[in-house]
């Protein structure tokens, strides 16, 4: 067995309810897992000690949206909108022909470059998507090689028609070849479920397709104005809606009654210049709230949860306290995990070292790289 006691944490960040904050604080980690949490003054002995000097403590972030594995960047399209053009869903297609083009190992050297920017930021359990191949062996090949990097991966088959062919085709393709080629590399299915993309009921049976073949959903919700997703999220029990932008009274109350998780993204709100979510508007409804970065390379290319954090805190009416809990906790819930995005006995012993002595710095000061340690599962990562 190996051991490592971290004592002196100025401030310790749980995210657990039943006690979130401590002052002063020590832990324990012991193969992988938290073993102890308590005052530094009575910090157990182990193998090794770690002293953070005051430093506050938080659990590793949990990004539970990202589209890490694709080729090229859209520039152009970015340079553009800022110029004031509209943002909307079709340039994905211009990623789906680099990545199609890409081989193997420029596909894997990418995705390690944007697990890697994740890590120093302090994220250390994150979600992968397909979605930017399109065709049954390129959706099959992304999962592969997003399973090298992390056991949450999301088949998205279902992330914009490609060229060629109706919606209604493409579906049975999805659900058919695509999703049998994918379904045992993956352990999510999504579905684009927005004006431009998949309307209602070619998302419902995309989802149930995945969901007969053992995958559980999450689905990409009114992002581009109001629609069905969030509805139909709450419908097939998924584990999350994610974007959530432009919602309805009843949206949010399906939310709350139904425990699907609203996954917040707003680095797609900054890079596309569009309304954020009111995330005020679901916390006091009791709506479980998760901030993830979407990275991707048309709408969101941020790898950085400390930059979502800060945005979620200035944008959406969140505190900063409430901003790292949907960042952890809430992340964890997005992904129906209960080990991770949390601190407490038995729980992976992964955690981020701030360069600050609070975890307000990260909305108080932007932009600062204030990840001064990362650990996972009891490791030294960065």
């Amino acid at each position: 067995m190996t051991s490592t006691v971290f004592v002196g944490i100025g401030l310790l960040f749980t995210a657990d309810p039943e006690r979130e904050e401590l002052e002063d604080a020590a832990l324990l980690a012991e193969d992988g897992v938290v073993r102890w949490i308590g005052p530094s003054a009575h910090a157990p002995e182990a193998d090794e000690r770690v002293d953070v000097e005051g430093r506050a403590v938080i659990p590793g972030f949990v990004d539970s949206h990202a589209h890490l594995v694709f080729a090229g960047d859209r520039t152009a399209e970015f340079a553009a909108r800022m110029a004031g053009l509209p943002y909307s869903a079709g340039g994905i297609r211009t990623t789906v022909e680099a990545t199609r083009s890409a081989s193997v190992p420029e596909l894997v050297h990418n995705t390690a470059t944007l697990v890697s920017e994740m890590a120093v930021q302090g994220t250390t359990t994150f979600e992968i998507k397909s979605g930017y191949g399109l065709t049954v062996e390129a959706e099959r090949r992304s999962l592969e090689i997003a399973g090298q990097f992390t056991a949450e991966t999301t088949f998205l088959g279902a992330h914009v028609v490609p060229p060629g062919t109706t919606a209604d085709d493409y579906v049975h393709v999805v659900t058919g070849p695509m999703l049998d080629a994918c379904a045992p590399y993956a352990r999510w299915v999504d579905v684009f479920c927005e004006r431009g993309a998949f309307d209602e009921e070619q998302s419902r049976e995309v989802l149930a397709a995945g969901i007969k073949a053992g995958l559980r959903a999450r689905v990409h919700a009114n992002q581009l104005g109001p629609g069905p997703g969030v509805r139909l999220a709450c419908e097939m029990g998924a584990a999350s809606a994610d974007h959530c932008t432009h919602l309805t009274d009843r949206d949010v109350s399906d939310l709350a009654d139904s425990g699907v998780v609203a996954t917040l993204l707003p680095g797609a709100e900054f890079s596309t210049r569009s309304p954020y979510p009111d995330a005020r508007r679901l916390l006091d409804a009791g709506v479980n709230v998760a901030l993830a970065t979407d990275c991707n390379p048309g709408s969101s290319f941020t790898t950085s949860m400390p930059f979502c954090v800060a945005l979620a805190v200035r944008e959406m009416g969140m505190t900063p306290r409430e901003a790292v809990r949907a960042a952890t906790l809430g992340g964890a819930r997005a992904l129906r995990r209960h080990d991770v995005g949390i601190l407490r006995v038995g729980a992976r012993a992964d955690l981020a070292v701030l360069e600050a002595p609070s975890y307000v710095h990260l909305a108080y000061r932007p932009g600062v790289p204030l990840v001064a340690q990362v650990w996972q599962s009891g490791r030294r990562l960065v």
